[in-house]
């Protein structure tokens, strides 16, 4: 038995990364898997690969930090799929710099993304799927949203910024049959992080107590467990995934 047979499931910055690895593996799972990303080529491709293997896959170019686009897109899946049963808020970007060198201009891009795009998403499908009684949303954290990391202010304000608002819908939600919850990952060997140097991802491994980074798949894996029925009572909840580094 598939753990998310027939399910439609919306995924943020799905394309690339541990969106693309998700998309892949909750399409194995049963899953239509509905990409929303900017980048339409490689959105465009993934979905193709999906259909490919037998999936169901469709791609939206959506800006999360437009809520007239969220707004207008989620209208558009609803009408071709008639329902949405899983919200996976996983785009995001970095505009890194230190307190001293980081500019309103680098604070408000990543804001507008990582946290304005995880409550436009929301706000723009809970609704439906309150109605319906039934409904999973999951929302990408990180450990650095959890205990802080130098140059990221605008980073880590987001991540910790959508543990708040993941609580704060399960309070609400919950009892509407909707649960809310995050991942928290740690270092992830993403297409961005493999293209850092070797010695920075020498020291990553050296902190991880597992002695690696971790696989986008891994993170998949949390996803498709918080999106499925087996987690059914997990709700308000922060799971970290991260090799035990926040030991």
């Amino acid at each position: 038995m598939k753990r998310l047979a027939d399910k439609v499931a919306v995924i943020t910055g799905g394309a690339d990364g541990i969106g693309k690895a998700t998309a892949l593996r909750f399409s194995t799972e049963g899953a239509t898997a509905v990409i929303w990303d900017m980048n339409e080529e490689k959105g465009t491709k993934l979905c193709e690969e999906i259909r490919s293997e037998g999936g169901k896959a469709d791609f939206y170019k959506v800006n999360v930090a437009d809520y007239q686009q969220v707004e207008s897109t989620t209208a558009e899946v609803l009408a071709k799929f008639g329902k949405i049963d899983i919200l996976i808020n996983n785009a995001g970007i970095t505009r890194d710099a230190s307190l001293k060198k980081m500019t309103p201009e680098l604070w408000q891009q990543v804001i507008d993304v990582n946290l304005s795009g995880v409550f436009y998403c929301t706000k723009a499908i809970s609704p439906f799927m309150a109605d319906r009684g039934y409904g999973r949303i999951v929302t990408t954290s990180s450990v650095v949203g959890l205990y802080g990391n130098f140059g990221q202010t605008n980073y880590v304000a987001t991540k910790a910024g959508v543990i708040g608002m993941t609580k704060t819908w399960a309070r609400e939600l919950g009892r509407k049959g909707v649960t809310a919850n995050a991942v928290a990952p740690g270092f992830i060997s993403t297409e961005m992080v493999a293209l850092m140097p070797e010695n920075v991802l020498a020291s990553m491994r050296e902190k991880v107590p597992l002695g690696r980074l971790g696989k986008p798949e891994e993170i998949a894996a949390a996803f498709v467990f918080l999106a499925s029925d087996e987690a059914a009572y997990v709700n308000g909840a922060v799971l970290s995934v991260d090799g035990g580094i926040t030991i």
